[in-house]
């Protein structure tokens, strides 16, 4: 005879299991699943902030439209990682957190760009050597897709190791009271005690 609870299990829905399976799995893996949906908004933002400067002001340099969609999406990103992703990652001033980022921003910007440049200025991979849509295909499998990926998975490990280290330290730090706290707390006064008789 089967046990009750191991045939609950079994007769379980698959979405229920599936939603459970995902739930440890977001536990586990929540700061790097916050990331990947900070790089995809980000993605998009490079993505088409790219296309419309290369269809437009920079047709000549591919390269400069992308290192300046780069750039913009790098700073929705700082915000986005700080306050969501990473926010209750810190341990240090945000100054010198957001020096930081920006500067492993740009590294992540310089392998960003690398691959296009190399498919454009190495291999030649541009009009009038190759047709136009070979350029297009090559532009965007260069610089959007390896250039993108290799730039996260460096800004990920950067980003945990160097700018926001210490897990859990806006958290402790904004449970602690400051030296300013007992100035600002409004406690209604003790009433004095009165003199016996």
């Amino acid at each position: 005879m089967i046990p009750a609870t191991v045939l609950r299990k079994c007769t379980e829905s698959p979405s229920r299991l599936a939603r459970m399976w995902l739930n440890r799995l977001w536990r586990k893996h929540h700061e790097a699943a916050k990331f990947l949906i900070v790089g995809g908004i980000c993605f998009l933002a490079t993505t088409a902030l790219n296309y419309l400067l290369k269809l437009t002001v920079l047709h000549e340099k591919p390269v400069t439209a992308l290192a300046f969609a780069t750039v913009v999406a790098t700073i929705l990103s700082y915000v986005l990682n700080r306050e969501w992703s990473f926010r209750t990652r810190g341990g240090r001033e945000q100054h010198h957190e957001a020096a930081l980022f920006f500067a492993v921003s740009a590294i992540g910007i310089g392998l960003n760009v690398l691959p296009l440049a190399v498919s454009r200025y190495v291999l030649d991979l541009r009009v009038p050597d190759v047709s136009r849509p070979v350029q297009e295909i090559a532009d965007f499998a260069s610089g959007i897709i390896l250039g993108t990926l290799i730039a996260m998975v460096f800004r990920l490990w950067a980003f945990k190791r160097f700018v926001f280290p210490h897990a859990e330290a806006r958290q402790h730090r904004a449970s602690v009271p400051g030296p300013r706290s007992k100035l600002l707390r409004h406690e209604p006064a003790k009433p004095s005690a009165k003199p016996r008789r």
